[in-house]
């Protein structure tokens, strides 16, 4: 742990060195615009959208987001507004934040997303296994999701919030890498804490591992209590001194925040900026 925390100090005792507009501009591009509220609706979905469709028109100079995440029920939404480029459409799924429910019924939601329009789906580990140390149940769980959303991309969130140290965390990890996830992610943000720089190291140690192991990539995706300019800073921070400059693309590391596109715009301009 002590390795760790250094390693975080250092991080931001050089922060500076990532707190640059290439680097802040950079992260937007690799963002995960969300809207996860439950009083989400239509029309605020379809307001979001075309905020995402309109960005460049107001800051040219600005990439667009990753994706846009929202919930299941959304998926059309986003797909049939969408008129940008190269914006994905991204929903939550599997009864997504507990996922308490019959494996039927979650791998029917994430099905019925992808059917409508859902290009990359996150679901959340099966806790009720992992903590009762159900292990294949988790597997069982993964991988049959995996198979019903074939084509698209799939997140796994180990909700590290709730796993008690860096075994669990490294053990989640692995499981959902072997089990077929396309990244890995920190946290639901419906709980907490949510992402910590210690839960994206020992995360990022394990994706490094692995793909020393196995030759395949794996993505990263912190999410939850991401807010300002300097927190993106930090993850962008962390996969770089860890996976290096092939992990710092949207294809393999994500930032699923619902406030920090205007924060890192209001850092980058020295003005405040309330877009989204």
């Amino acid at each position: 742990m002590d390795i760790i925390e250094n390693r975080i100090k250092a991080i931001h005792d050089n922060l500076s060195h990532w707190m640059t507009p290439e680097v802040l501009k950079a992260c937007l591009g690799m963002t995960d615009l969300t809207s996860l509220k439950p009083t989400d609706t239509y029309t605020g979905i379809t307001r979001l959208v075309s905020k995402v469709n309109d960005f460049q028109k107001r800051f040219p100079d600005y990439p667009l987001p990753a994706s846009i995440c929202v919930y299941p029920n959304f998926a059309r939404t986003v797909k049939e507004n969408l008129t940008v480029q190269g914006v994905h459409t991204t929903v939550v799924a599997g009864c997504f934040p507990a996922s308490q429910s019959f494996l039927e019924v979650k791998v029917l939601e994430s099905r019925m997303a992808v059917a409508d329009g859902a290009d990359e789906v996150d679901i959340v580990l099966a806790l009720n296994s992992f903590l009762d140390h159900n292990l294949s149940r988790c597997e069982e769980e993964i991988r049959a999701v995996r198979k019903e959303t074939e084509g698209a991309v799939l997140k796994v969130i180990l909700e590290t919030g709730a796993l008690a140290d860096e075994s669990k965390i490294r053990e989640a990890s692995f499981l959902a890498m072997e089990s077929g996830a396309d990244f890995i992610k920190t946290s639901t943000g419906k709980m907490e804490p949510a992402a910590t720089p210690f839960a994206a190291i020992v995360m990022c140690d394990c994706i490094k591992e692995y793909f020393t192991r196995t030759g395949r990539r794996i993505g990263f995706k912190p999410a939850g209590g991401i807010s300002t300019a300097k927190d993106a800073a930090v993850y962008y921070a962390i996969v770089e001194t860890v996976l290096g400059q092939e992990w710092l693309t949207p294809a393999l590391f994500r930032l699923g925040a619902s406030r920090v596109a205007n924060s890192i715009i209001s850092e980058v301009e020295k003005s405040s900026v309330t877009y989204y």
